[in-house]
């Protein structure tokens, strides 16, 4: 395959799921974090694998880029970030159980759990959704189309318009950005 023509085509097929967009979820998430940090709300981000990295990134950009400096601050954590943790509970208990077994020492009602899946049928992401909502946590899922059973199951789904797992986790990031830079630059 040609380069530039590969290049051009990625980038235009980024550019329609960009389009697709909803920024009216991107406002509720928004809203979402900020009641969550006013109120002295935790938020759970979490992940597997480039979903785990964003999750680290939105911890990091909330905790210390939209708090230092500020009156209120975030109270977020990365739950793919404790590597010991998750590996003693895979290895134990079950890697289906990784987020929702962090949850249960953590979560309580109105916390802000979001959890990112780009297929939407992670089994530890479900069960960790699962576990938040039963508990009275808020619950926000980012996905890829169609948004699989993680799209039903949380309180705001935001879908990226790809079945392509690399534009899918480029527009998780671009989500974070535009929501934790809302809080950055405001």
């Amino acid at each position: 395959m040609e380069i530039r023509k590969f290049l051009a085509g990625y980038m235009q097929d980024l550019r329609s799921a960009m389009d697709s967009l909803d920024l009216g979820d991107i406002e509720k998430l928004i809203s979402m974090a900020a009641e969550a940090r006013e109120k002295g709300q935790n938020v759970f981000v979490f992940g597997n694998g480039g979903s785990a990295a964003t999750s680290s990134h939105i911890a990091v950009d909330l905790g210390k880029g939209a708090s230092l400096g500020r009156e209120k601050r975030f109270k977020v954590i990365s739950l793919a970030d404790n590597v010991p943790w998750m590996t003693a509970l895979g290895n134990d208990i079950g890697y289906e159980s990784v987020f929702a077994e962090q949850l249960k020492n953590f979560a309580k009602r109105g916390d802000l759990v979001v959890a990112i899946s780009g297929s939407g049928n992670s089994p530890n992401v479900i069960r960790a959704v699962e576990y938040a909502k039963g508990v009275g946590c808020r619950t926000v899922g980012l996905t890829g189309s169609p948004g699989g059973k993680l799209r039903e199951l949380a309180d705001l789904p935001i879908v990226a318009k790809s079945s392509h797992m690399g534009r899918i986790e480029d527009m998780h990031l671009i989500i974070a950005h535009m929501f934790c830079y809302y809080f950055m630059e405001s």
